[in-house]
């Protein structure tokens, strides 16, 4: 059987989590960081709602103060203070009010003189430079209008989006509904605390490909691990199919005589093949119950290079994310590498983006997870690559980004 291209089976993932749109979920704005607009938000008011200053100074009539020079002062007697969130009152013709960031900017004035271009007086006032009418005056609805729409469907909400919804009062939003996904590690030698030298390890895939998922944006189902029994695997897998929107599974479906996942899905229309991909050759994809099922194999970094390449960028997509992708950069090698002809490789490397080289980091074999987690890029070596030289120019896929 020929080995499946890497974009081929990227294409068959896309395809299996690609979904219509399901209902929005509301959520309050406070909570609603990381998540992916529905609906666009179209502004009910403007802001801001009055004009206000943008200095600590004092409201003026720019009139009063044409003349004004270092050399030829104007002098004002200061009617009062306007501190922020002050009510808007008027402003008398030949009168200065002392006013702060932020305060309501009085009627009849339309300048603020800031403190720096004054003697800082409290009942007479010294201005030593004339201000144009507009100086350091927010205008009313000069940052958002009544109507505008403030956030397109498709937002991405970081730490300004959710400011600014404050600021507009827009309490819910209409959030993408997260997938939910149940990840489920295999292997009769799985065990929470094993003795040291029993034979049997400890779960890391599980939590990793669990992290993985809410990194992605989507939901992670609390992840269970199951041995080498094809009952038992059944058993754990149709308990949580009517919670959730995709079964990622780790483990059993290569060549081996226990391979619990492949013996399990294989005769119910799961499909098994190999990927021309190292590391995470073999792979599974199908539908069980009519649950999209992705199987990913059991060797951490190829479990987890498989999640990056495959499952990651078709989440994300599913959530609504506009940036499904990891961001790929060009980057200079500073060793040299071999890979296997035919596969594309994907290798652990540190990026030193200011010099924009790239350090292939530990060996290439598939166990290695302590390598992969002081790695922060992904070194992609073409499948009919099989030596490339120091100096290279080669494309690197950023994992801190995205």
């Amino acid at each position: 059987m020929p080995l499946v291209p890497v974009t081929e089976h990227q294409a068959a993932v896309a395809a299996l989590l690609a979904a219509p749109p399901s209902e929005p979920e509301l959520l309050p704005a406070a909570e609603a960081l990381g998540r992916v607009l529905a609906e666009p938000v179209v502004a009910r008011e403007q802001l801001p709602s009055f004009a206000n200053s943008a200095m600590d100074g004092y409201a003026v009539r720019a009139a009063d103060v044409a003349g004004a020079s270092p050399d030829s002062p104007v002098r004002l007697p200061v009617g009062g203070d306007i501190p922020a969130g002050a009510p808007v009152g008027t402003l008398a013709p030949g009168v200065a009010l002392r006013i702060m960031t932020g305060a309501p900017v009085p009627d009849g004035a339309d300048a603020v003189v800031e403190v720096e271009a004054t003697d800082g007086g409290t009942t007479t006032v010294e201005i030593r430079e004339a201000r144009e009418a507009g100086t350091f005056v927010r205008k009313a609805g000069s940052d958002v209008r009544a109507g505008d729409e403030v956030l397109p469907r498709g937002s991405v909400l970081g730490a300004a989006q959710v400011g600014i919804l404050h600021a507009l009062g827009v309490a819910t939003v209409a959030c993408v509904r997260r997938p939910r996904v149940l990840v489920l590690s295999t292997g009769s030698e799985l065990a929470v605390d094993p003795e040291p030298g029993s034979g049997r390890i400890r779960d890391a895939n599980g939590p990793m490909l669990a992290a993985a998922v809410l990194d992605a944006g989507a939901v992670a189902v609390p992840h269970l691990s199951t041995t080498d029994d094809v009952p038992t695997f059944l058993a754990a897998l149709e308990a949580a199919l009517p919670d959730v929107d995709l079964v990622l599974t780790s483990g059993g479906v290569s060549a081996g005589a226990y391979e619990v996942v492949k013996d399990a899905l294989g005769p119910r229309g799961v499909s098994f093949t190999k990927v021309a991909m190292q590391p995470g050759m073999p792979q599974g994809i199908g539908t069980y119950d009519g649950v999209p099922v992705v199987c990913l194999p059991g060797n951490p970094v190829s479990s987890l290079v498989s999640f990056e390449v495959f499952v990651r960028p078709a989440l994300r997509r599913r959530a609504g994310n506009p940036h499904p992708e990891r961001p790929v950069v060009s980057a200079t090698l500073t060793e040299p590498l071999t890979s296997p002809a035919g596969r594309r490789q994907l290798r652990r490397g540190r990026l030193d983006r200011a010099a924009g080289t790239v350090t292939p980091w530990g060996p290439a074999g598939s166990g290695f997870l302590g390598w992969y987690a002081g790695a922060d890029c992904l070194v992609d070596v073409p499948a009919d690559a099989t030596d490339v030289s120091a100096g290279a120019v080669i494309d690197v896929w950023d994992l801190t980004v995205g």
